[in-house]
């Protein structure tokens, strides 16, 4: 058995299509002259960018605009012009066109891989991608095309990339392994969107695996079997049947209120990146919007957004969502999210740098414009809340009310409509917060424990490092200690609190967040539904017994191993009761 990270749900059984690295050989290519070769970069760089483009278009309309994003942030590192000036340097000094791109991509690649923080790895992989597209491109090379790749098709490759989404049949492809990546890795994003099994992170994949083997996996728990024996492979295929099963009775879920097993009321939101999310999140059954990332906004464009550009974007999810909450994110710039435009210094350690809402405060006529937008954005229906991400301290509340104060007498002078009662919350998502959370309680309306970035700060480990990978779980005691406090800090100021981490999602987490009092969970739109079914299976005294017997447990082993154990059972009666 090979062992991996599993970032996509699912059982995937059928055969291994290896996707070999083609060999991109231009050592034949010779130099012709100065002009003549930066004519052929340029050229080649505006047929990429165009197919870039329209994959992204593609992408969006197939999986969501979030994903498409992936794309359009490989077009915006295109026509960065420090790595377009850095190939033609190359080339005035006699490299051939592909010889330019090499180098310079190989040593972004080479930059960007050796830091720390996963998400800014991530942009290795993306460099690469875009190498790729580019010598291909410039060699005259097609690309491969998954679009007739046969039923039953496990994909095995170094890295899933945008690329191979582009196409693809959905149907035709029954799970994906990749030898790199992570549980919030660029693979790892495009896989659940698209509802594919997936197995991440399988050290020694490609030589392990033979195209044409018979693959059973787990995209949960991580397991691959190559050649699987005939008990293994009866086994799998019960396990699927009972995935595809339980995937169809999620849609009686649909229409149904989000309640606990003995009735009690429980808020399901979705988390979005753009008004196309919104629109699939409605149809998921979300109840509200419980993280509306507005950072789509400002990337892939050359300027900052004006505030009727926001405004249009705010209110349409608004009105999609009219007697529904919406909980707009202020701009969480910075980290993996880096704007050109913006001019913002390189940094060492960017999660720990300039971000979000230390660069808003420091940046207040930029953050203005945003404050203003989302402010008239709820003029109508009343429904938008306002959400600090990376607050650490009351000072960073109190100064960002400050400036929401100043635009909302600027909208008063000029006559605009706007809701001067909207909510202002944190995201509780360092340590800091989350020990200051009784402080931060007296202040804010509301708070969403963003579990990620939480686990992660808490725990002092990249996620994205495959040596360290396994020490990141929302079940060390000390995380969940953490988020227990928040939920408690909170419903002693009788404010509500939310999450909308990935972890809120989590099959064996949510008894827990039931049983201290989590009152609004928000998910993908992708996962609206199972959180609804495993709500409806928990009552409140069975939920509390479950947090009890876990929490006096000390190891993270030992607590996972607990609530699997609870939860099986409750989960088997549960699908007995629907059939």
């Amino acid at each position: 058995m090979l062992k991996g990270t599993g970032v996509s749900a699912g059982v995937g059984l059928g055969k291994a299509l290896v996707l070999k690295e083609q060999e991109l050989d231009w050592s034949g290519v010779r130099f012709a002259g100065e002009t003549a070769e930066k004519q052929r970069l340029a050229a080649a760089a505006a047929a990429v960018s165009a197919k870039l483009d329209a994959m992204a278009a593609a992408m969006a309309e197939q999986v969501g605009a979030h994903a498409a994003e992936i794309l359009a942030g490989q077009s915006m590192m295109l026509a960065d012009p420090f790595m377009q000036g850095q190939m033609e340097e190359k080339i005035a000094g006699g490299a051939t066109a592909e010889a330019a791109v090499d180098e310079v991509c190989q040593s972004f690649m080479q930059m960007f891989g050796a830091m720390e923080d996963e998400l800014m790895r991530q942009r290795a992989t993306d460099i690469g991608d875009l190498r790729a597209r580019l010598l291909k491109t410039l060699l005259g090379i097609e690309e491969a095309d998954l679009a007739n790749a046969p039923a039953g098709s496990v994909l095995v490759a170094r890295d899933f990339t945008p690329s191979m989404t582009v196409g693809i049949r959905r149907e035709n492809v029954a799970g994906i392994i990749t030898e790199g990546g992570g549980t919030t890795s660029h693979s790892a994003i495009l896989a659940r969107a698209l509802e594919i099994p997936a197995v991440l992170g399988v050290p020694g994949a490609l030589a392990a695996i033979a195209t044409g083997q018979a693959i059973a996996m787990d995209g949960e728990r991580g397991h691959v079997y190559v050649e699987p024996d005939e008990r293994t492979r009866k086994d799998y295929e019960a396990r699927k049947a009972e995935f595809e099963a339980q995937r169809q009775l999620l849609k009686e879920y649909m229409e149904k209120p989000t309640v606990t097993a003995e009735g009690r009321p429980v808020a399901l939101y979705a988390n979005i990146g753009s008004p196309k999310d919104a629109e699939a999140a409605l149809e998921k059954g979300a109840e509200g919007v419980g993280l509306f990332r507005t950072e789509f906004l400002f990337m892939d464009r050359a300027e900052l957004p004006t505030e009727e550009e926001q405004l249009a974007a705010y209110r349409q999810v608004a009105t999609l969502f009219a007697g529904k909450e919406v909980v707009i994110r202020t701009l969480d710039v910075g980290g993996d999210k880096a704007i050109p435009y913006l001019h913002m210094e390189r940094e060492e350690n960017p999660f720990l740098g300039h971000r979000a809402i230390r660069y808003c405060l420091d940046e207040p006529e930029t953050y203005l414009v945003q404050l203003r937008a989302l402010l008239r954005a709820g003029a109508d229906h009343k429904n938008v809340k306002i959400m600090l991400p990376l607050v650490t301290g009351v000072e960073e509340l109190r100064a960002a009310k400050a400036l929401l104060e100043r635009a909302k007498q600027q909208l008063a002078a000029e006559g605009l409509p706007y809701d001067a009662a909207a909510q202002v919350g944190v995201m509780i998502e360092t340590p800091a917060a989350a020990l200051a959370a009784d402080i931060l309680a007296g202040e804010a309306a509301f708070f969403s424990i963003g579990t990620n970035d939480l686990t992660q700060y808490t725990l002092a480990v990249d996620r994205g490092n495959p040596a360290v990978a396994k020490l990141y779980t929302p079940f060390h005691p000390a995380v969940l200690r953490s988020i227990r406090g928040v939920i408690e800090a909170g419903r002693a100021a009788h404010i509500p609190v939310g999450m909308c981490g990935e972890a809120a999602a989590d099959p064996a987490l949510i008894p827990l967040l039931l049983a201290w009092g989590l009152d609004e969970f928000s998910v993908s739109p992708s996962a609206v539904l199972a959180t609804r079914r495993i709500i409806s299976l928990w009552s409140t005294a069975d939920a509390a017994f479950a947090a009890g017997e876990a929490m006096k447990l000390s190891a993270t082993e030992s607590i996972v191993g607990c609530l699997e154990s609870l939860k099986r059972p409750l989960f088997l009666r549960g699908a007995e009761d629907l059939r």
